[in-house]
């Protein structure tokens, strides 16, 4: 057992790393970060005031986990500051970041009784492929940075649960793999460039390793200010040259056009690795190149929704990045309501940023989404556990959801419908 001044010497270390999450962005944190004292509280005063954190034990293995939020700090404990430092922050003042998370509490739930709830059926259908769950595992890049295994890990998870899965353009394992990995076709989210033909290269790669959908990213057009993991990385004391600038890479590392997806495709003369000159023409364009299906990431007004349709997508994904794209205040549970109205029924509509509860998901299913998408959260069991990690995060995910279903009155997700939410 460790002594006193041990337990004490940890704690403040541990302290100092948790000072600088975004999600502590709130009066009163850096006071209580100088808090070294043994009677210093047992949580963070944490804006999302439902998300526990001890700092003095955390869990030592997945199945410890009472909820997702146990692995942050497990996570925290592990990774190189730059690397959680790059996963955790939103941009700016990580006001969308907060608000992906408090805006579920602007939501409650109107559960039906007497209904008879002893065989739950929690699956979904998306593009005539049945999912045991209706929570989908989000696209993240460069995975290898929270664990060797990377997005290896992260396919063999969602194999277990039988989750949708969409891969990043940045991963760093190949399209290829991560298909064998997940034993199924899996979704390829696409960062555009300013290159129409790196785009269409992009395409036809995925296309031809069997993905089933092209997930087009629009949220994201130019860079950003990552604030938390500018603070956090100037106290990263490793020699990141190594990766971040080799031209070897070897995938695990580097700048996003070294990265596997990008091998065989000529990017000189590329301005730009967002797709800052990107239109809804490109849509209706990219329906000429591709039989997958097309599916627009990052929708957040009625007006685009409807555009959406318009232009020919097969689906879209309500998404604000998780609060890394633009810093608007609104949470995407607050923006999916009139989306969709929008679309009215014309396509899926898919959800993700913030969602960590089965109740948040069980929200999104009531309102008229297919499908409810978490990132951050296994990437947590990623960094913390690799492939185990992961395969928790999305046990509890579903354990949450099918519980909150059974309070609802409800057996399947088809029986959810608007009368199931209201707002406050």
């Amino acid at each position: 057992m460790p002594s006193q001044d041990e337990t004490i010497a940890r704690r403040r270390q541990f302290l100092k790393w948790m000072s600088a999450s975004p999600l502590l962005a709130a009066p009163g944190v850096s006071a209580f970060a100088a808090e070294t004292s043994v009677s210093a509280p047992n949580r963070l005063p944490d804006p999302v005031m439902w998300a526990p954190r001890t700092f003095n034990n955390l869990i030592s293995s997945p199945k410890e986990a009472i909820n997702v939020f146990d692995f942050e700090a497990a996570a925290r404990a592990k990774l190189p500051p730059a690397h959680f430092g790059y996963m955790a922050a939103g941009i700016d003042d990580d006001v969308t970041l907060r608000a992906n998370r408090e805006a579920f509490l602007k939501y409650y739930l109107r559960p039906r009784r007497l209904n008879d709830v002893s065989k739950m059926d929690t699956s979904v259908e998306i593009f005539g492929i049945k999912y045991n769950s209706p929570i989908f595992v989000s696209p993240t890049g460069g995975n290898k940075a929270y664990h060797e295994d990377g997005e290896l890990a992260v396919a063999r998870a969602a194999k277990v649960g039988n989750h949708l899965e969409m891969l990043a353009t940045g991963s760093t394992v190949r399209i290829e793999d991560i298909i064998a990995a997940r034993g199924a076709p899996v979704w390829f989210q696409l960062y555009a460039t300013s290159s129409r033909e790196v785009a269409y290269a992009l395409v036809k790669r995925a296309e031809n390793a069997g993905s089933q959908a092209v997930v087009v990213t629009v949220d994201r057009v130019g860079g950003r200010n990552q604030e938390a993991l500018f603070r956090l990385r100037r106290g990263d004391n490793r020699d990141c040259k190594a990766c971040h600038e080799s031209d070897s890479g070897g995938g695990g590392g580097g700048n996003r056009e070294r990265r596997p997806n990008y091998d065989g495709i000529e990017l000189k003369g590329v301005a730009s690795m967002q797709a800052d000159n990107l239109t809804w023409e490109f849509i209706r364009q990219l329906r000429d190149r591709t039989k997958m299906k097309i599916v627009i990431k990052g929708i957040l007004t009625g007006e685009d929704g409807k555009l959406a349709v318009d232009y020919g997508a097969d689906a879209l994904i309500v998404s604000n990045h998780g609060g890394r794209g633009e810093d608007s205040g609104r949470g995407t549970i607050e923006a999916l309501p009139e989306v969709i109205d929008a679309v009215n029924g014309r396509m899926p509509v898919l959800v993700d940023s913030g969602f960590r509860r089965g109740t948040d998901v069980v929200k999104a299913l009531a309102m008229g989404a297919t499908a409810a998408g978490i990132g951050r959260p296994y990437l947590w069991g990623l960094g913390a556990f690799g492939q185990a990690g992961v395969e928790r995060v999305l046990e509890l995910m579903r354990i949450e959801t099918r519980a909150a279903m059974q309070q609802c009155g409800v057996k399947n997700v088809k029986e959810l419908n608007k009368a199931f939410v209201a707002k406050f």
